[in-house]
């Protein structure tokens, strides 16, 4: 409908057409999220970072935060994720900054109806990733699961999540029917429509046997240019089971955008500075070098190239981007308007995998920077 109207426009006054694509006016396009039913935009919104978050993300104007939140659903955008865990401050621990910025949003514009809301109960021990030989009785007891159900419902001020995801994940919890009756409850309750799993970094098959009992509607995993072992095993089971996949980290925490070079350096309090060491980043300006000798007619940008190359494979439901900034927002929505990539840049992109792990925290019963 929208295409067939901008191409009206533009056959009458090209040059209003062309004002008017330049302002972002773009067609998003949806996707189902696995059995969940839910039509999902297909680039969502990642709002770790909208916040701030101690020891994380740092230099949030909360403002701006919520004039992108606005700014996303004006352009067709209406899947946020979020946790109670974002928003972090070791000040006032009961604060859920992330969950009850995006409640301020929803109380301001009246846009509940237009937005699908998914957050995540953090691991009581606070370990990330789940460890294994830990029982899930130390990482999701059911009083915990139940008052972080709460909590995220009190802060952001609506009756009913539309998803709830377990933030991390040992597949061997599956043995224990503790948290499976703990969600049938909440379920019935009328808190939670439908039940995911974000699961351990770089760990995509540590959850296949979890899916196997038909509880668990979806998975967050991280998939981007350089991790692509999600499409061995997870996608192809995903497909088969209709299960919703969202694709987190897809611009590698700001690898894949073109701005991070070893000439970076980060803000205090940020934990890309341990992330993004000064040989790791000597080795990213090798692997973006590559990259960039595929931007052209076809893709633009480094992130244009990032975005389109997770939503070109089918399997996913939507893309998450952590935005805070309003340039973000109009930038990676407008990607949805571009379509797929070209078989033959795909080939290419399949040659740039990176496999590794980066994150500080890892299980100590496994190798330094575990790579499943």
């Amino acid at each position: 409908m929208w295409k067939n109207s901008v191409q009206k426009i533009h056959n009458a006054v090209p040059t209003v057409a062309i004002i008017a694509l330049e302002y972002r006016i773009t067609c998003m396009n949806y996707r189902t999220l696995g059995k969940t039913g839910l039509k999902v935009s297909e680039v969502g919104y990642g709002t770790w970072a909208i916040a701030n978050d101690e020891g994380c993300w740092s230099g949030a104007d909360l403002n701006e935060s919520l004039k992108s939140l606005s700014r996303y659903v004006e352009l067709g955008g209406n899947f946020l994720d979020t946790a109670s865990i974002y928003g972090f401050s070791s000040t006032n621990p009961c604060q859920h900054g992330s969950e009850e910025l995006i409640g301020k949003f929803l109380r301001q514009s009246g846009k509940r109806d237009k937005v699908h809301i998914a957050s995540k109960i953090y691991p009581k021990n606070m370990k990330w990733p789940a460890w294994r030989a830990v029982p899930i009785s130390e990482v999701f007891p059911a009083s915990h699961i139940e008052h972080i159900v709460n909590e995220s419902l009190r802060s952001l001020n609506i009756e009913t999540l539309d998803l709830m995801q377990f933030h991390v994940w040992q597949d061997d919890f599956v043995k224990e029917d503790e948290w499976k009756k703990t969600i049938d409850r909440i379920t019935k309750a009328g808190k939670v429509k439908h039940w995911g799993i974000s699961i351990n970094d770089y760990q995509p098959t540590n959850c296949l046997r979890t899916l196997d009992t038909g509880l668990i509607s979806t998975i967050q995993t991280i998939f981007n240019i350089f991790h692509q072992r999600p499409t061995e095993k997870l996608l192809p089971y995903a497909k088969e089971h209709n299960i919703g996949i969202i694709a987190r980290v897809p611009l590698d925490e700001g690898g894949l955008t073109g701005n991070i070079t070893s000439a970076t350096r980060f803000n205090k309090g940020e934990f890309r500075a341990d992330y993004f060491t000064p040989e790791r980043l000597l080795e990213l300006d090798k692997h973006v070098l590559e990259l960039e000798k595929l931007i052209g007619n076809e893709v633009k940008t480094l992130p244009e190239l990032a975005l389109r190359f997770i939503l070109s494979h089918d399997e996913v439901s939507t893309v998450i981007p952590g935005m805070r900034k309003l340039k973000n927002v109009e930038t990676n929505t407008a990607v949805s308007d571009a379509g797929k990539l070209s078989q033959e840049l795909m080939t290419e992109l399949k040659k740039q995998t990176w496999e590794r792990n980066f994150y500080p925290d890892v299980d100590p019963s496994m190798a330094p920077s575990y790579l499943e």
